[in-house]
This record gives C-alpha cells, structure tokens and sequence, in this order.
C-alpha cells in the first residue's frame, strides 16, 4: 500500500508538472490553464545548499507559485572558457530540483548577463580579456561565448529534464537583462545584438517562452517585460503578450558607506495590487530573499556583502516582519479573483478625482473588484455600488465578491517583530573564554619577488585581473638633510589621485592614512600629512578594489587605481612621483598561499599570542572555535575591526568594513509610505555602520575545531569580535476595528450578503517557540510601535488578561475584537485598536 501510495505521488507530481506552456494577451497559459502567478527571486549563489529547502518553503508559505533566478556565468567559468563548476552553492540543478520538489514553478534568467549588483555584472573576468571582445554589442567573440554558454545551460536544464515541456518546473527562460537601457550607446551594433540575442535564444527550443525585461525594441519572437518599483502602467510591445513585472523592487541594494535606503510593507502591497488591478499576470519579487554576497562575488563597486534587500526573507532566511506576513495576505487576497480575474476584461470606474475602481465580472455571475486611492496625502470615502467605502491615502481595497473588503494595502493585519543580533562570545572547544590567537603580518610593499616594474602607473583591473581586490604600488624618495621640513619638524604632504577604489598609503612599513570613494563615485583625492626621514623613504601604496563595475554602457572599460601620486613641502617645491619607477606585487602573501584555508594554514609561521595586537594593519588573525550555541543563524560581528576578509573553514565569508554611512537630511526613524518610492525617498541606519554582521551559514560550522581567519588591512581588535544569534525577540500586533477581515471562508458563509467576520489579531512563534509571555496589550486607543507600545486616553484594563487567556504557552492565537472580549462601551468616538507585544521563547 505504502509502495503504491509513493508511485502515485510520484507520478501524479510529474504530471503536474508536464505540458505546454504558452500565452496569450491575458496571461500564461500551462497546460491549458490561464495561471496568475506570484513570483520570488531567491539567487543560488547568495545562500547555501543547506538553506536552499527551508527558503523554498518560506516562500511557498507565503504564498508564492514561481521561484526566479538568474544563471551566473562567471561562477560556472570563474577562470576559462573550458573549465565549467557546479558544485556547492553553484549547484544549480539542485537549486532547480528543490523548487520542484515543493511543487513550484521556476523562471530561469539566464542571461548570462545579469547585473544584479554582482561582480562584473556576472560575465567571467577573462572574456575581457580575449583580444577584441566588447561586451554586450554586435561583438563576434562576445556573441560566440555568449551562445556557447547558454546552450551549455540549455542543454544541461534538458538532459535533466526541467524544462516545463519535459515535466520540469522551467516556465519561462530570459535572454539578455535591462539591456534597453543602454542599447543606444552602442548604435546600430546594439540593435543588431538585441535582435541576435533573442533569435538564438529562441533557437534553443526549449518548449517554454523566452523573454526580455526592459527590451523596448523586443521582437514579437519574445515577451518583453517590465523592472520597476512600479508596472502597473506598463504595456507590452505586442498585443498578444502578457503583462508580465519581472522585478518588482521591494526595498533596495546597500553601498559601504550609504544609509539603508527604506521601502514599507505597505507601499510594496500597492505596487502589487495596482498591477494585477490593471491587467497584470506574472509578478515576481526581486528580491525575495536577497541573500549575502559571500567572497568577492559582490560588485558596484561599493556594494556590501550583505545583499538583504529588505527583502521578504532577510538575509538569514528569516521571514521579515510585517512585510512577508502582509505581502502574504495580499496573495492570498489576489487568489480569491484568480479566475475573474483571467476570464473577464475590466470596467473602469471613476470614484473621485485621484479615486477609481476597475471591475472584473465572468459569465458565471462572479465580480471581482479594485478600489484605488492614489491620492498619497489625503484618505477617502468612495461610494461604489451603493456602498461606502474607506480608502486609505495611496492605497488599494481588495473586494473578490465587489462587495466586502478582504484586503487593504495600506493596513497591516499581520504580525510585526523585533529581531535582535544577541552576542554569543567566541569560545575555545573546552568552553574556555581565553581564545588561542595567532598572528601573521603581512609586510607593507613588496613581498617576495616584484611582478614587474614600470615608470609610471597601471591600471589596477587590468594589471590583478580580479584574481585579488590588492595590489601594491611602490617607489622611494630619497630626503636630503637640507630639507627645512626636517628642521622645522614639520610633514610634508602626500597627494594622491586615484580612479578607485580605496587605498592604505605607507612610508617606511608605517600606516599614514587611507581614503575611498564611494558608492556613487568611484575616484576619490587622498591628502594627509606623512612622516619623512633623510635618505631613502619607502612609499607603498596598497591599492583596493571593492567589486568590480555590473552594468552600464562599456562598464568592463572602467578602471581603477592610482592616476598621480605628489609630495608637497619640499624646499624646491612639490615633488611629482607619477612618473617615477614603480615596483608592482600583485596580491598579498598571505592570499597567495592560501593561508585562510585549513589546508594552506601552515605555509606561514604563526605567532600565538593571548593578546592578539591592536590597531595593527596588514594583519591575518586566526583562532579555533567552537560554533555558537542554539540553532539560529550567525552573523559575524566586526564592529570594532578595519576592513579586510575573512573566512570560516575556508569558506569565504567575504569583504567586512564596517563603514559608517553618512546623515542624511531624508534619514528618518519611521518611512511615511504614501506616494511614490525612489531609493532616496527615506533611509533608515544614517551614522551607524553600513554593515556591522556578516552572516556564517549554520552549515559552515563543525561540531568543534573551527577556523576562523581575519585579515585585518587597516587595524582593529580581534578580541572584540563576537558571533551573534539572529533571534526574534518580541512579536507584536496593532489590528484596528475596521481593519478588512473577510476570508474565503467567511465569504463563501456570507453568500450574497455582506460578511460579519470581525477583525482579529493572529500572533505565532518561530518554530520549536511558545508564547511565554505577554509584554503589552491594550484595547482602546494604544499608541506606538512594536518595542515601544503606550497606553492611549482609554483603555481595557482586561486586555492583558484576555490576550493571556488566548495565548501564553500556545505557538500561535487569535484574539478577534469581540464585545466577549472587550469593552466596546470604550471611547465610542474612536477607532478602537488592539495593540500586542509578547515573547516567544
């Protein structure tokens, strides 16, 4: 029986799964079924193989149908054109096999060019590198290699029988990316590209549709499709194409440097809503789960290794509170009008001046309904169909039977959390605080034998190709005992300009400074005061790269490095060193045997010390230990160290440097969602480190005897940094009386009437958690916000005991506002809330 049970599972998933998919102006069609699907971009490479099925299912949970990635060249031919890796979190057809196993579709962007604030836009370094190539234009070798990848992915995706067409849960494959952007830079070369770049995908015959997001000269041969923070306006080239929103931006990528730029729950619900209001299919999150940028797999330049995106799943692969849980409960609204939606065509209604509703109604005698307030300061009150209705400012009403309201954008019913980063001191496997440190330090310059000398400078991309983010520039001066600044004990003054990214100048093995651009400028002016000797001085300056250009017209031109190097204070003046002889060393001793990896950790001699130094640069720290206590994921807290790399087990946890951003006149403590998001509409963070964690996946760590190593370029204290558990600390809830309610449930009791489901509060723990305390709850007028709750003018001095009543020592509960729960005699002039605040432990 248990034998015959699994084949039918088993076949019946395959068969799910096989058939056509095609299209048509409305939408999606698979096997010969209109689909309206919600999607989510979770990257392969921005998380572990081990994280891979619970992200999966997070997103399942919430409520999403398609799992979207793009394909990364340059992971899968990090070095030649003949050398492929899969392995690890490069394992794409795992990746593509757990979204099958949970039942779910995938949108394979393939690409291979992708942008995605990844390094070189994810095209390998080497293809620069092959004489003659221009990327992304009417190039033969670019198009040569460009097509002999793609087939690769093709041919791979068919032999392991993904695509939709062979039972596979490939939905639809994208060629190219954004590229409508810049094609006019390239001129006629960038037309005759895009229009190749969609004939050779289509020649693949992959079974399932191709298409181009930001193409605005697309071929009917694909579909083109839409980027933006908002798509509701967007309309396909062709007529028979579905509107299809390929990201939808549900916060933004962060700069080393910059504050978190900040984009609600509630904003990111409108943009959905208003485009499934206006006719839309296919909407897909991007990101869903943005994940980190391990390595020096993160580009821009500038941008951080965290790529969490205030995304819906943070970078830990947990769900973000209440942006996951609202956007949840927008799918689900969105699947009660599924099949309205795909067999009717809309009615537009006017219902005031920035007011309107769009009206779907089917033969079988359903209606689906949208009402829109796009004014984004004033709340209104609309009739429609005889009714009135309460419209939010910048928001959209739900109504799946266009009478009750199962879902307001701008009103948050689901729960909200405080998660905090709780340290977790490193410890030596006998549980002892006194940690075994050991130290090896790099020597400021040349190190080994030089690379090559040459009188002046070269660029810095084109001399490490990207094999390391260092390299060394070095000289000397000789000081005449004549100089007055030697007299006088004055300093003269080093001038440097560099094309980026970020430079520690040394004289004599002695630190004197260090400068950066930034996120939106690269080059970047170093000038500091610097201490000379007579006789001969050492200059070396240890140059940076922080990712390397992902997009733009000829980004792969762009360099970096220095461009002039000055000495001012001289008695004859200032002394120019840009065209002296420069001695070059590519990279660090320290990387080039590999000293970060267990097997590598040798080739050097290691001073232990129970005092690591502080403030020390060109310093590699490496210390043994055992993983942090619990289950919750770890981040790396590297507050009080430079900048540099670091490495766990010889995985490589990537770039750290816990820059500050700047304050900016737009930082505020809470985002007013109302009107149109732009990445500088409001920012959160402002004065505090861009970046303080990194995050070491769970499945990194040993039992014990784990490896950690540091290299620390500019100096820090090693005995400061710390694990830290990612914990949800409080879960909260502030539901008001006339907040929507409504479910399918209750509509399917009501019928033709109107529903009388009654707003309510759900509350639920992590996973293994109870409720174990209520910290907060009133009924009546609360104030506040998850963490910092108050009581209003009134208030039920019940509320607390009701709320206990419900849910101490469950997972989860559901208070309703209810008169046998509350006193509705309270402040009958108000809209009464609910507000909660307890402790899952």
């Amino acid at each position: 029986m248990a034998l015959g049970l699994i084949f039918f599972f088993s076949l019946c998933f395959t068969l799910c799964f096989a058939g056509n998919v095609s299209y048509d102006s409305r939408s999606l069609i698979i096997n010969g079924e209109r689909k309206l699907l919600i999607s989510a971009a979770i990257h392969y490479p921005r998380s572990v193989p081990a994280m891979w099925p619970e992200l999966v299912k997070t997103a399942k949970e919430g409520g999403v149908d398609v799992i979207e990635t793009y394909v990364f060249w340059n992971v899968h031919q990090p070095t030649s054109p003949s050398e492929y890796h899969f392995d690890g979190r490069f394992d794409l057809v795992k990746f593509i096999n757990i979204v099958q196993e949970a039942g779910m579709y995938l949108i394979l962007r393939i690409g291979p060019f992708v942008a995605a604030e990844w390094n070189f836009g994810g095209i390998p370094v080497w293809l620069h590198y092959v004489n003659g190539t221009v990327f992304r234009t009417d190039n033969y070798n670019f198009k040569y290699y460009m097509e002999e990848f793609t087939t690769y992915i093709v041919k791979l995706m068919k032999k392991e029988k993904l695509f939709a067409s062979q039972g596979g849960p490939i939905i639809l494959s994208q060629v190219e990316n954004e590229y409508g952007y810049y094609e006019g830079a390239y001129g006629e070369g960038g037309k005759r590209y895009a229009a190749w770049a969609a004939q050779m995908a289509v020649s693949q015959n992959t079974g399932v549709p191709w298409i181009m997001c930001q193409q605005f000269d697309a071929p009917p041969s694909v579909i083109n499709t839409c980027n933006s923070f908002y798509c509701d306006q967007f309309k396909p080239i062709f007529p028979d194409k579905p509107k299809i929103w390929t990201e939808n931006w549900p916060g933004w990528f962060q700069t080393f440097g910059a504050p978190n730029p900040h984009r609600p729950a509630e904003d990111v619900a409108f943009s959905v809503a208003r485009f499934f209001q206006k006719g839309g299919s296919v909407q897909n999150y991007y990101m869903y789960h943005g994940g980190t940028n391990f390595g020096r797999t993160a580009g821009g330049p500038f941008i951080t290794t965290s790529y969490d995106y205030e995304a819906p799943i943070d970078e830990y692969g947990l769900p973000r509170l209440p942006k996951w849980g609202h956007l949840k409960e927008l799918h689900k609204a969105i699947k009660l009008c599924e099949h309205v939606l795909l067999n009717s065509k809309p009615v537009n209604l006017s219902l005031g001046p920035s007011q309107e509703a769009d009206v779907y109604a089917d033969a079988s005698g359903g209606c689906v309904a949208f009402l829109a307030n796009i004014d984004d300061k004033n709340d209104k009150t609309v009739d429609f169909q005889n009714v009135s209705y309460k419209l939010p400012a910048w928001s959209v009403s739900i109504l799946p039977d266009c009478k009750n309201v199962v879902y307001n954008t701008a009103k948050v019913t689901s729960q909200t959390a405080l998660v905090e980063m709780v340290p977790d001191n490193l410890q030596q496997k006998d549980g002892s605080k006194a940690l075994k440190w050991e130290v090896f330090v790099e020597k400021a310059g040349i190190w080994g034998e030089p690379d090559f000398m040459k009188n002046g400078f070269v660029d810095h991309i084109n001399t490490t190709k990207d094999t390391t983010d260092y390299l060394w520039y070095t000289t000397s001066i000789v000081v005449g005992e004549n100089e007055e600044f030697l007299k006088e004990g004055r300093h003269p003054v080093l001038l440097i300009e560099s094309m980026g990214h970020a430079l520690h100048a040394f004289v004599n093995q002695e630190l004197q400074g260090s400068a950066s651009g930034n996120g939106s400028h690269s080059p970047f002016k170093f000038k500091n005061p610097i201490s000379l000797k007579a006789g001969k001085n050492e200059i070396a300056l240890l140059s940076m790269t922080v990712g390397l250009p992902n997009a733009g017209s000829f980004y792969e031109w762009v360099g970096a490095g220095l461009t002039s190097v000055r000495i001012e204070g001289f008695n004859n003046g200032t002394v120019d060193l840009s065209h002296f002889n420069w001695i070059y060393k590519i990279g660090l001793q320290g990387e080039k045997l590999g000293i970060y990896k267990p097997e590598g950790v040798n080739s050097v001699s290691w001073v232990a010390t129970s005092e690591p130094p502080k403030k020390q640069p060109l310093t590699w720290y490496k210390v043994v230990l055992d993983p942090p206590a619990g289950n919750e994921p770890v981040g790396l807290d590297m507050l009080h160290m430079g900048k540099g790399l670091a490495w766990l087990n010889g995985e490589e946890i990537g770039r750290y440097w816990p820059r500050k951003s700047s304050v900016h006149e737009k930082c505020v403590t809470e985002c007013d969602y109302r009107g149109k998001f732009m990445p500088d509409k409001c920012f959160t963070g402002c004065g505090q480190p861009t970046q303080r964690w990194y995050h070491v996946p769970r499945s990194w760590f040993k039992p014990s005897g784990n490896l950690l190593v540091i290299f620390e370029e500019k100096g820090g204290d090693p005995e400061k940094i710390t694990f830290s558990r990612r914990k949800m600390s409080s879960i909260c809830a502030l539901i008001a009386e006339d907040y929507p309610s409504a479910d399918r449930k209750s509509l399917q009791e009501a019928g033709s009437k109107n529903s009388n489901s009654k707003a309510s509060v759900h509350l639920g723990c992590p996973q293994n958690a109870v409720i174990s305390a209520v910290k907060f709850a009133s009924f009546g007028t609360p104030t506040g916000k998850c963490g910092s709750y108050s009581e209003g003018e009134c208030h039920d001095p019940n509320s607390i005991s009701v709320v206990e009543k419900a849910c101490l020592n469950k997972t989860e509960c559901t208070i309703e506002l209810t008169e046998e729960n509350f006193n509705k005699g309270l402040c009958p002039d108000f809209t009464r809330r609910l507000a909660v605040e307890a402790v899952c432990s």
